[in-house]
């Protein structure tokens, strides 16, 4: 038996909530929670040699752009990596795809931290209520007010680095900067306390970490998910001045705790873990193409804008689109995927097509701006975008201009790249930061 979503029915998005997981529960039967190890047909699109996809990846594009993985709970596993035909999925309509996880995923006996949620994991009319009390806060209007603290946020932390370089030490670019930075940002956005910057770093790789099926993932989201619920809570009677306290005071008698938290989660995860990993490989590009920190301190808004935009493209540090699940047999491609099948799209290897432009194994920062999946397509395209591009046009100009002869300091071979994530990263990024060009005041 299916409970119907009641719609208009219901006046609060906690009733829907409610609804949405009961139809869940009942449904279940399948417990990724308790998956331990992904079948290794299944982990191509996770792996990568460097910071280029295995050769392997290139020859499924080119030959079956539409490949079935494998079979999982009786249900077939699809990957798209051709350019068209992941455009064709992620700009799919709700009649034919559905991005409820919680299909896959048992509810019963969880409490509220360890629900599954957040946009891009739920269907409308519940994806489209929820994230229509996020995209006013993230229009470039906005977003605008923002960049004088990224600005303070990024020399704060260029200031430590280079107290840490000093005497031609190595300074590692994740802890110090990469990740730093755009949790500073998140926290100041949402409207949080800057505590226990380690940890939340550890639960943030954590999640997105394939290595040991779901079972890691969802215990590290829990803890975050918990976190902000009480933020949220904690913020009910007095909200503060950042996105929680608006949304409190805008829509507090729509939001219960675990939905707003759950919101913030969304928000707190995509706006931190992806952007730490864009400014780590991206500061190793910059290091080792000198035509990319050229552009980016040439006091040039559109040569900027041009380098970030291929980092985007070229790196792509969001493998996988969130999984889509067929609601009707569905043709991609001329290849026709069964009601029911689960469809994950390689925006790494789509950012790569050769159908979308010639020459993009290589990164070029000269290269004209393609139009990229990095943020993904669609109705559950990334509401945070344009931050992300904010923070990151800011964060690397200004490495730039402060550290012109950075330089790595170790081999790309050296370096400890993630094995199985979903959102690709390096655990530590060693560099010189030879002479800063500007003196702090």
């Amino acid at each position: 038996m299916r409970l119907p979503l009641l719609g208009p029915m219901l006046g609060t998005v906690k009733q829907r909530v409610g609804i949405w997981l009961l139809n869940r529960t009942m449904r279940n039967g399948i417990d990724l929670r308790k998956l331990r190890f992904l079948p290794d047909s299944m982990t191509l699109p996770l792996k990568r040699d460097g910071l280029d996809p295995l050769p392997a990846m290139a020859q499924v594009q080119a030959e079956t752009p539409v490949k079935k993985l494998a079979d999982l709970f009786g249900k077939g596993v699809w990957l798209v990596s051709g350019y068209e035909e992941s455009r064709e999925v992620l700009s799919g309509g709700a009649e034919l795809w559905s991005n409820d996880l919680g299909q896959f995923v048992s509810q019963e006996g969880r409490s509220e931290e360890e629900q599954i949620g957040g946009l891009g994991m739920t269907d409308p009319p519940l994806h489209t209520q929820l994230r229509k009390y996020l995209t006013p806060e993230f229009t470039m209007r906005r977003l605008a007010r923002l960049q004088p603290g990224i600005e303070s946020i990024v020399r704060q932390r260029l200031d430590a680095m280079e107290a840490a370089g000093r005497d031609g030490k190595a300074v590692d670019m994740v802890q110090e900067f990469a990740f730093a930075v755009p949790f500073d940002v998140i926290c100041d956005l949402l409207g949080l306390p800057v505590d226990d910057r380690k940890r939340f770093l550890e639960l943030g790789v954590a999640r997105f970490d394939l290595s040991e099926g779901g079972a890691g993932a969802f215990g590290a989201a829990a803890h975050t998910r918990e976190f902000l619920i009480n933020a949220v809570r904690e913020q009910r009677d007095n909200p503060g001045d950042g996105l929680i306290g608006a949304l409190l005071k805008e829509h507090g008698d729509e939001l219960d705790d675990v939905t707003l938290g759950g919101i913030a989660d969304g928000v707190f995860l995509g706006g931190y873990e992806t952007s730490a990993s864009m400014l780590a490989l991206g500061a190793y590009l910059i290091a080792t193409t000198p035509e990319a920190g050229r552009m980016l301190r040439s006091e040039n808004a559109e040569q900027v804008n041009q380098v970030v935009e291929e980092l985007l493209r070229h790196l792509c540090v969001v493998q996988l689109a969130f999984l889509r699940f067929a609601k009707q047999d569905v043709e991609v491609g001329g290849v026709t995927i069964k009601a029911g099948d689960a469809v994950g799209v390689s925006l790494l290897a789509a950012n790569r097509d050769p159908a979308l432009a010639p020459g993009l194994d290589t990164f070029d920062p000269t290269r004209e701006p393609t139009r990229h999946l990095a943020f993904g397509w669609g109705m559950h395209r990334c509401v945070g975008a344009e931050l992300a591009r904010m923070e990151l046009r800011t964060a690397l100009r200004m490495l730039a201009e402060r550290f012109p002869d950075l330089a790595m300091a170790a081999d790309i071979s050296d370096l400890d790249f993630r094995k199985l994530s979903a959102v690709y990263g390096v655990e530590a990024l060693p560099v010189f930061l030879g002479s800063p060009d500007v003196v702090p005041a």
